[in-house]
């Protein structure tokens, strides 16, 4: 069955715009299993877009020898609105101008009248529960409006995503290794994406804070199951965000190579047919987000890294000089921002001007930090 492709009309808040989704469908529109793949819902993350790129040229050879087994939906830019906001010749793709806030937090949790919706229907078949949950869903979100652009896109992306079994947001980091956020339930499944992509981290919370996309339905399941612990409620739908290295990793050679691990995992979770080949080796264990910490610059001023990306530091280290510009004294100018904690850096800044509060870099240990477990894991 070949590639259907749609465009999907998000309608016009303002006269003369329009904006609208590209979706490409692969396998029988009622298939299982079902994945769906979307890129930059941050618009100024750009690696994703080149990796959906090359993962559409390896899906359609697989289509076109009748290898798709599942469905698989492709989303290859996820926020026409971001890719339009083009400020003084540089994309801001991450927040709304016009106040929507950041594109991948606060999407609508429908938590409480989804199980209004099920609570009579599910039974002691876990199969039949799954079916159950997911036309509640859909149809809950066949039955919201939206009155905004942004909702219309929120709302647009939810209704193609929602009731799929594995779904994978592609976003990158500042400067960073590639790696993976996942529900704590979705591990070990998701050892064959991680080991596929070359993860050099996986990081497992069971709600990091701030509605990102790919918790808001995959959580539901979670949820579903500690609200009715009699009834056999699998984690039917495998969620993750995939960080693509950093801003700058954009080529073909790295596109190709993710793209190429993107598609022997969906081979190796049954979505297509053919052999991917002996298994690469996992190169990182999963670890609690808890265990990952966002260190904040305590000041402005110019940043300059005494690490690397990869380097394994302990607490107390330097991982960078801040450099007050305005100071006086140069000797005076100069302020140590040591690691808190044990583990090695998973990333850091790429604009080295940076504002009190801002993140600079994230250190991944293997225990729980103590001021990690409370309130919002997550940052914007």
């Amino acid at each position: 069955m070949k590639r259907q492709s749609d465009r999907i009309p998000l309608g016009a808040d303002r006269p003369g715009t329009e904006r609208f989704l590209r979706v490409h469908r692969y396998g029988a529109p009622d298939a299982r299993p079902k994945a769906y793949l979307q890129a930059s819902l941050h618009a100024d993350e750009t690696p994703g877009l080149l990796v959906q790129h090359h993962l559409m040229r390896l899906l359609d050879e697989a289509a076109a020898n009748g290898e798709i087994t599942g469905q698989i939906v492709l989303v290859p830019y996820a926020n026409p609105i971001g890719l339009d906001q083009i400020v003084n010749q540089s994309i801001s793709g991450r927040f709304e101008l016009a106040g929507g806030g950041n594109f991948n937090r606060n999407w609508p949790d429908i938590f409480a009248p989804l199980c209004a919706q099920v609570a009579d229907g599910l039974g002691d078949d876990a199969a039949a529960n799954v079916a159950t949950i997911r036309q509640a869903i859909n149809e809950l979100l066949a039955g919201r409006s939206a009155s905004s652009e942004l909702d219309r896109l929120r709302l647009t992306l939810a209704r193609l995503s929602a009731d799929a079994d594995l779904v994978l947001d592609l976003h990158c980091d500042d400067d960073a290794l590639m790696h993976l956020y996942l529900l704590a339930a979705h591990w070990p499944e998701g050892r064959d994406l991680a080991a596929e992509l070359g993860c050099r981290a996986v990081l497992l919370a069971d709600d990091s804070g701030g509605g990102s996309f790919d918790e808001c339905f995959a959580s539901l399941w979670t949820r579903l199951a500690a609200r009715f612990p009699g009834r056999p409620i699998p984690a039917a739908c495998m969620s993750g965000t995939v960080e693509l290295r950093g801003q700058e990793d954009v080529s073909d050679a790295l596109a190709d190579q993710d793209a190429g691990g993107l598609f022997r995992a969906l081979q190796r979770y049954g979505y297509i047919a053919g052999d991917p080949g002996p298994a690469p080796e996992l190169i990182c264990e999963a670890t609690r987000l808890e265990a990952c910490d966002i260190v904040k610059s305590p000041a402005a001023g110019v940043l300059s890294y005494t690490v690397e990306l990869g380097q394994t530091v302990r607490d107390g280290d330097i991982l960078a000089w801040l450099i007050d510009p305005a100071a006086d004294d140069p000797v005076d100018a100069r302020r140590a921002i040591p690691a808190r904690s044990s583990g090695f850096v998973l990333n850091r800044r790429a604009h080295k001007y940076v504002v009190a509060g801002l993140d600079i870099a994230k250190v991944v240990g293997t225990e729980p930090l103590a001021w990690r477990s409370e309130g919002q894991l997550m940052t914007d």
